[in-house]
């Protein structure tokens, strides 16, 4: 058949026709698939966030939530992204360490102390509880004991303190990476260990209870990212110190009550984002 011949045929009325319902299919089926992510990822930020989103809690269901768990990091991203801009819009007309507590105070909003009142509970229940009965029971407590008011208290003050010893140049990346590498943390730990506690009356397992291989690789991809934009290999290392912390934290956790809680997440958090600013600082101080 000469070129001639394969032109008009292919500009048959009935082959446009076929080819534009199959292109349509395509852009229908992609339009799909954009929007049922989209959705996912407004499920992991509805839940750890206050902020707007186009569905409530309400619109997700169990399978969709475990999904969202691919974007926890990316949550981080988010949040963290938002505190970077504070401190680098406030530092220009204010104090370093202004700056670091606006930050520090607007984190708190965004995501309503979410993840912060999971670390108070978990050291109010492991400091003062002795069998695991009684540990998730101090858990479930909404009031907040000696033991997490120092806790809280305590971590706040070594985050401030150490955001404080950074350079300005840096502090926003590293701002980002400390929330991002922190989430992947305690996503991975959804990943390795077991839920223990009871559903009907715990924050985080409506949200997420399993994850699949996939889903975590996604999250390994946005968990580490931000580290890639620090442009220093060097502070790959900061992960040595964030993988024995959440190994130790997840070890104890397993110990006194065979698993973790929505608690307990909050709390590898908190922790492992602390450990990735004190190892940062010391890279920083001693290799950079």
């Amino acid at each position: 058949m000469n070129t001639s011949v394969k032109f008009f045929t292919f500009w048959n009325p009935q082959n446009i026709f076929t080819f534009k319902t199959e292109t349509n299919q395509i852009l229908i089926l992609i339009y799909i698939l954009i929007n049922q992510e989209l959705k996912i990822f407004f499920a992991a930020l509805t839940f750890f966030t206050r902020l707007p989103s186009p569905y409530s809690y309400d619109n997700f269901d169990e399978g969709l939530l475990n999904r969202s768990a691919r974007y926890f990091p990316l949550v981080g991203w988010i949040v963290g992204g938002i505190c970077a801009f504070i401190v680098w819009l406030s530092v220009q007309f204010l104090p370093h360490s202004v700056s670091i507590i606006l930050s520090m105070g607007i984190g708190v909003m965004v995501t309503g102390a979410f993840h912060e009142d999971g670390f108070a509970d978990s050291c109010d229940g492991f400091g003062g509880g002795w069998t695991k009965e009684r540990i998730l029971e101090i858990m479930k407590d909404s009031r907040i004991g000696s033991y997490g008011t120092i806790g809280i208290l305590l971590m706040l003050l070594f985050k401030y303190l150490l955001l404080s010893e950074m350079p300005i140049h840096l502090l926003p990346l590293i701002i980002i990476a400390g929330h991002s590498v922190s989430r992947f943390a305690s996503t991975h730990t959804i990943y390795t260990h077991n839920y223990v506690g009871n559903s009907a009356s715990s924050k985080a397992k409506p949200l997420c209870s399993e994850i699949t291989s996939k889903e975590m690789f996604v999250a390994f991809i946005f968990g580490l990212v931000p580290l890639c934009l620090l442009n220093n290999y060097r502070l790959f290392f900061t992960l040595i110190p964030v993988i024995i912390t959440k190994w130790w934290l997840t070890r104890y956790f397993n110990k006194w009550i065979g698993g973790y809680t929505g608690d307990c997440l909050g709390a590898i958090q908190q922790v492992t984002e602390v450990v990735f600013y004190l190892s940062a600082l010391v890279l920083y101080k001693n290799f950079l």
